[in-house]
Protein backbone atom coordinates (compact mmCIF):
# COMPACT_ATOMS: atom_id res chain seq x y z
CA UNK A 1 0.00 0.00 0.00
CA UNK A 2 1.79 2.95 -1.05
CA UNK A 3 1.54 6.15 1.32
CA UNK A 4 0.53 9.59 0.21
CA UNK A 5 1.36 12.93 1.78
CA UNK A 6 -1.41 15.63 0.75
CA UNK A 7 -0.41 18.96 0.84
CA UNK A 8 -3.03 21.51 0.72
CA UNK A 9 -4.36 24.51 2.99
CA UNK A 10 -7.81 24.32 2.11
CA UNK A 11 -9.24 21.80 4.31
CA UNK A 12 -12.05 20.81 1.78
CA UNK A 13 -9.68 19.76 -0.59
CA UNK A 14 -7.89 17.76 1.63
CA UNK A 15 -10.87 15.67 2.48
CA UNK A 16 -12.38 15.45 -0.77
CA UNK A 17 -8.63 14.21 -1.93
CA UNK A 18 -8.33 11.70 1.01
CA UNK A 19 -11.91 9.95 0.76
CA UNK A 20 -10.88 9.41 -3.01
CA UNK A 21 -7.05 8.07 -2.48
CA UNK A 22 -8.05 5.93 0.87
CA UNK A 23 -11.56 4.50 -1.51
CA UNK A 24 -8.51 3.23 -4.07
CA UNK A 25 -6.33 1.78 -1.12
CA UNK A 26 -4.08 4.60 -0.45
CA UNK A 27 -2.86 5.72 2.69
CA UNK A 28 -2.61 9.22 3.33
CA UNK A 29 -0.83 11.43 5.56
CA UNK A 30 -1.41 15.17 5.50
CA UNK A 31 -0.69 18.75 6.03
CA UNK A 32 -1.87 22.07 5.53
CA UNK A 33 1.13 24.57 4.45
CA UNK A 34 4.36 23.71 3.35
CA UNK A 35 6.09 23.42 6.67
CA UNK A 36 4.08 20.91 8.15
CA UNK A 37 4.84 19.20 5.09
CA UNK A 38 8.84 19.06 5.55
CA UNK A 39 7.96 17.82 9.25
CA UNK A 40 6.05 14.74 7.48
CA UNK A 41 8.72 13.77 5.75
CA UNK A 42 10.08 11.59 8.65
CA UNK A 43 6.92 9.44 8.22
CA UNK A 44 8.42 8.63 4.67
CA UNK A 45 5.62 9.05 1.84
CA UNK A 46 5.67 7.29 -1.58
CA UNK A 47 4.64 10.24 -3.31
CA UNK A 48 3.45 13.92 -2.36
CA UNK A 49 0.89 15.77 -3.80
CA UNK A 50 1.99 19.59 -3.36
CA UNK A 51 -0.25 22.41 -4.05
CA UNK A 52 1.70 25.66 -5.24
CA UNK A 53 -0.63 28.48 -3.62
CA UNK A 54 -0.13 28.18 0.37
CA UNK A 55 0.63 30.57 3.27
CA UNK A 56 3.76 30.94 4.76
CA UNK A 57 5.83 28.75 2.01
CA UNK A 58 4.70 28.27 -1.29
CA UNK A 59 4.68 25.00 -2.85
CA UNK A 60 7.73 25.70 -5.30
CA UNK A 61 9.84 26.90 -2.20
CA UNK A 62 8.55 23.49 -0.10
CA UNK A 63 9.58 21.15 -3.34
CA UNK A 64 13.13 22.31 -3.25
CA UNK A 65 13.37 21.80 0.59
CA UNK A 66 12.34 18.43 0.39
CA UNK A 67 14.75 17.73 -3.05
CA UNK A 68 17.37 18.33 -0.57
CA UNK A 69 16.21 16.12 2.05
CA UNK A 70 18.61 13.06 0.82
CA UNK A 71 15.58 10.22 1.51
CA UNK A 72 13.01 12.13 -0.63
CA UNK A 73 15.49 13.55 -3.91
CA UNK A 74 13.65 11.18 -5.66
CA UNK A 75 10.35 10.63 -4.81
CA UNK A 76 7.54 11.82 -6.84
CA UNK A 77 5.59 15.19 -6.40
CA UNK A 78 2.96 16.13 -8.66
CA UNK A 79 1.77 19.53 -7.93
CA UNK A 80 -1.41 20.65 -7.72
CA UNK A 81 -2.14 24.22 -9.56
CA UNK A 82 -4.42 26.62 -10.80
CA UNK A 83 -2.03 28.26 -13.03
CA UNK A 84 -1.55 27.03 -16.58
CA UNK A 85 0.87 29.23 -17.54
CA UNK A 86 3.99 27.49 -19.52
CA UNK A 87 6.12 29.60 -17.48
CA UNK A 88 4.82 27.90 -14.06
CA UNK A 89 4.91 24.82 -15.73
CA UNK A 90 8.88 25.03 -16.45
CA UNK A 91 10.20 26.58 -13.07
CA UNK A 92 7.95 24.37 -11.44
CA UNK A 93 9.37 20.81 -13.06
CA UNK A 94 12.86 22.82 -13.13
CA UNK A 95 12.96 22.35 -9.31
CA UNK A 96 12.32 18.90 -9.29
CA UNK A 97 8.59 18.65 -10.09
CA UNK A 98 7.71 15.10 -11.49
CA UNK A 99 4.11 16.52 -12.91
CA UNK A 100 1.02 18.63 -12.72
CA UNK A 101 -2.23 18.79 -12.19
CA UNK A 102 -4.62 21.47 -12.72
CA UNK A 103 -7.38 22.86 -10.45
CA UNK A 104 -10.31 21.93 -10.29
CA UNK A 105 -8.89 18.69 -9.77
CA UNK A 106 -10.75 15.37 -11.31
CA UNK A 107 -9.95 12.24 -8.61
CA UNK A 108 -9.40 9.90 -11.57
CA UNK A 109 -7.05 12.60 -13.42
CA UNK A 110 -5.16 12.87 -9.93
CA UNK A 111 -5.51 9.22 -9.29
CA UNK A 112 -4.29 8.18 -12.69
CA UNK A 113 -1.00 10.16 -12.23
CA UNK A 114 -0.36 8.53 -8.86
CA UNK A 115 -0.52 5.29 -9.88
CA UNK A 116 1.42 6.39 -13.27
CA UNK A 117 4.44 8.19 -11.31
CA UNK A 118 4.53 5.61 -8.64
CA UNK A 119 4.92 2.59 -11.47
CA UNK A 120 7.66 4.74 -12.81
CA UNK A 121 9.70 4.28 -10.02
CA UNK A 122 9.12 0.62 -9.48
CA UNK A 123 10.17 0.08 -12.67
CA UNK A 124 13.13 2.29 -11.51
CA UNK A 125 13.59 -0.32 -9.20
CA UNK A 126 13.57 -3.40 -10.86
CA UNK A 127 15.64 -2.35 -13.93
CA UNK A 128 18.21 -0.72 -11.10
CA UNK A 129 21.27 -3.47 -12.04
CA UNK A 130 20.46 -3.29 -15.38
CA UNK A 131 23.84 -1.36 -16.82
CA UNK A 132 23.99 0.29 -13.63
CA UNK A 133 27.02 2.33 -14.32
CA UNK A 134 27.66 4.36 -17.39
CA UNK A 135 31.14 5.38 -17.78
CA UNK A 136 32.00 7.79 -20.69
CA UNK A 137 34.94 9.53 -20.85
CA UNK A 138 35.03 12.04 -17.61
CA UNK A 139 31.68 11.01 -16.63
CA UNK A 140 30.95 8.46 -14.44
CA UNK A 141 27.07 7.85 -13.66
CA UNK A 142 25.18 5.28 -11.47
CA UNK A 143 21.95 4.87 -12.61
CA UNK A 144 20.51 3.14 -9.44
CA UNK A 145 22.53 5.53 -6.76
CA UNK A 146 21.73 9.02 -8.86
CA UNK A 147 25.14 10.11 -8.49
CA UNK A 148 26.91 11.80 -11.11
CA UNK A 149 31.00 12.20 -11.24
CA UNK A 150 33.48 14.42 -13.39
CA UNK A 151 36.72 13.89 -12.84
CA UNK A 152 35.83 12.28 -9.82
CA UNK A 153 34.35 15.02 -8.00
CA UNK A 154 30.36 14.80 -7.39
CA UNK A 155 28.11 16.72 -8.65
CA UNK A 156 24.36 17.48 -7.65
CA UNK A 157 21.70 17.65 -10.41
CA UNK A 158 17.59 17.31 -9.78
CA UNK A 159 16.12 14.04 -10.74
CA UNK A 160 14.83 15.03 -13.91
CA UNK A 161 18.25 16.63 -14.60
CA UNK A 162 19.57 13.16 -13.69
CA UNK A 163 17.30 11.35 -15.71
CA UNK A 164 17.62 13.02 -18.98
CA UNK A 165 21.74 12.97 -18.99
CA UNK A 166 21.60 9.44 -18.05
CA UNK A 167 18.89 9.00 -20.62
CA UNK A 168 21.36 9.92 -23.05
CA UNK A 169 24.31 8.69 -22.00
CA UNK A 170 23.13 5.45 -22.02
CA UNK A 171 22.52 6.39 -25.80
CA UNK A 172 25.44 7.63 -27.00
CA UNK A 173 25.99 8.88 -30.66
CA UNK A 174 21.78 8.81 -30.73
CA UNK A 175 19.73 11.50 -31.59
CA UNK A 176 16.44 12.53 -29.69
CA UNK A 177 13.79 14.90 -30.88
CA UNK A 178 12.13 16.73 -28.15
CA UNK A 179 8.91 15.15 -27.64
CA UNK A 180 10.83 11.50 -27.77
CA UNK A 181 12.63 12.50 -24.65
CA UNK A 182 9.31 14.16 -22.95
CA UNK A 183 7.73 10.52 -23.96
CA UNK A 184 10.56 8.82 -22.42
CA UNK A 185 11.43 10.65 -19.24
CA UNK A 186 7.72 11.79 -18.29
CA UNK A 187 5.29 9.25 -19.90
CA UNK A 188 3.17 9.58 -22.63
CA UNK A 189 0.25 10.22 -20.19
CA UNK A 190 2.12 13.46 -18.83
CA UNK A 191 1.28 16.56 -20.48
CA UNK A 192 4.51 19.01 -20.57
CA UNK A 193 5.90 21.77 -22.84
CA UNK A 194 8.77 20.86 -25.10
CA UNK A 195 10.85 24.00 -23.85
CA UNK A 196 11.04 22.11 -20.86
CA UNK A 197 13.74 19.79 -22.49
CA UNK A 198 15.85 23.21 -23.47
CA UNK A 199 15.38 24.64 -19.95
CA UNK A 200 16.21 21.08 -18.26
CA UNK A 201 19.51 20.34 -20.72
CA UNK A 202 21.16 24.05 -20.50
CA UNK A 203 20.89 23.38 -16.56
CA UNK A 204 22.64 19.79 -16.95
CA UNK A 205 25.46 21.73 -19.29
CA UNK A 206 26.00 24.52 -16.81
CA UNK A 207 26.74 21.90 -14.50
CA UNK A 208 28.94 20.02 -16.57
CA UNK A 209 31.12 22.66 -16.83
CA UNK A 210 34.14 22.42 -19.43
CA UNK A 211 32.65 19.14 -20.77
CA UNK A 212 28.93 21.08 -21.51
CA UNK A 213 29.64 19.78 -25.51
CA UNK A 214 29.47 16.18 -24.35
CA UNK A 215 25.76 17.37 -25.03
CA UNK A 216 25.01 18.00 -28.37
CA UNK A 217 22.34 20.45 -30.45
CA UNK A 218 21.25 18.81 -33.55
CA UNK A 219 19.79 22.01 -34.94
CA UNK A 220 16.11 21.71 -36.20
CA UNK A 221 15.90 17.96 -34.73
CA UNK A 222 17.07 17.22 -30.83
CA UNK A 223 20.32 16.64 -29.19
CA UNK A 224 22.54 13.71 -28.99
CA UNK A 225 25.52 13.01 -26.18
CA UNK A 226 28.92 12.66 -28.16
CA UNK A 227 29.57 9.22 -29.11
CA UNK A 228 32.96 8.99 -27.52
CA UNK A 229 34.71 5.94 -25.83
CA UNK A 230 32.14 4.17 -23.30
CA UNK A 231 33.35 1.67 -20.82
Amino acid sequence: MAKILLVDDEKDIIEFLQYNLESEGFEVIYAYNGKEALSKLSENPDLIVLDIMMPYMDGFETCKKIRENPNHKNTPVIFLTAKSSEIDEVHGLEIGADDYVQKPISPKKLIARIKSNLRKVEVNKNNKDLKDEIVIGPLKINKSEYTVFIEDKKIILPRKEFEILAYLASNAGKVFDREKILSDIWGKDVIVVERTIDVHIRKIREKLGKYADLIETIKGVGYRFKNIEKV
